[in-house]
């Protein structure tokens, strides 16, 4: 069984929040949310939030494991450590004409990076990691990332094994007009879809640094990892509702003749 902190932007958290985005997945896999506010978040902190979650369930006479924000603990970043051992094993079976300079990640937790960074370097798959934070400053993620990597006992400094720019823009989760008329014009162009807290932030973050810095990325291939968050798009249908396409009504003329479709539906 599921039980999940849940950091709720809105005022009222002593009410059912609904199924909006994450939270309909979330509570469809049969997960329990625990609701407390943004304030309350920021003045207490999310381990003190989970480890009080976390006696109340053992007072239940549960047995609960804790999962920290985004999984971003030593443990966790095995995934991304995975991650990078799978891509070079892609790239070994591959035609080899597949090759990439950098790869590119946003950061939302710090464990994506770290496990990147530490799987990259010691792999020697040859490719510089970069990521775009979305909600703290780099040097707050350099010394998560440190911390993460000490846990391992990695031996080396986060700043030597990943470049961390900032793309948080006007904070987590929050959007310029900019940032989502390019996450339509990405869509639109590729049909890949980012979204707008994570990869979108990111990949924004990259086409500015591009721009801005020529120089750093010519020449280069990178390799951009998508690392999911499309549920954000349904918190900001509002701001992006005159972005998409228009609808009408069809008008179908009674003196149409019908003329069934060939071939079976199903």
């Amino acid at each position: 069984m599921f039980f999940l902190l849940y950091d709720f932007f809105q005022v009222l958290v002593d009410k059912d929040p609904g199924l909006t985005g994450n939270l309909l997945v979330e509570r469809l896999v049969g997960a329990h949310i625990d609701l407390v506010s943004k304030e309350e978040y920021a003045s207490v902190g999310s381990v003190a939030l989970t480890n009080l979650l976390k006696e109340k369930l053992l007072i239940e006479g549960r047995k609960p494991y804790v999962i920290p924000v985004g999984g971003s603990n030593s443990l966790g970043t095995w995934g991304y450590i995975e991650a990078i051992r799978e891509i070079k094993d892609q790239l070994q079976k591959g035609s080899g004409e597949v090759k990439f300079d950098d790869i590119v990640v946003a950061c939302g937790s710090g464990g994506t990076i770290a496990g990147l960074s530490i799987g990259a370097s010691l792999s020697g798959l040859g490719a510089k990691v970069h990521a775009y934070g979305v909600c703290d400053d780099p040097e707050y993620f350099y010394d998560y990332a440190q911390g993460l990597l000490d846990g391992l006992e990695a031996g080396v400094s986060s700043r030597d094994i990943v470049d961390i720019r900032n793309a948080k823009g006007l904070g987590y989760a929050m959007n310029t007009p900019e940032e989502l008329t390019f996450v339509k014009e990405i869509a639109q162009a590729t049909g890949v879809v980012l979204d707008p807290v994570y990869s979108g932030k990111a990949a924004y973050g990259l086409m500015r640094d591009m721009a801005e810095n020529p120089g750093k990325w010519e020449g280069r291939k990178v390799l951009f990892i998508h690392t999911g968050g499309l549920l954000g798009l349904f918190d900001k249908t509002e701001q992006i509702g005159p972005l998409v396409g228009n609808w009408r009504r069809m008008d179908v003329h009674e003196s149409v003749p019908r003329k069934e479709g060939t071939g079976k539906m199903f």
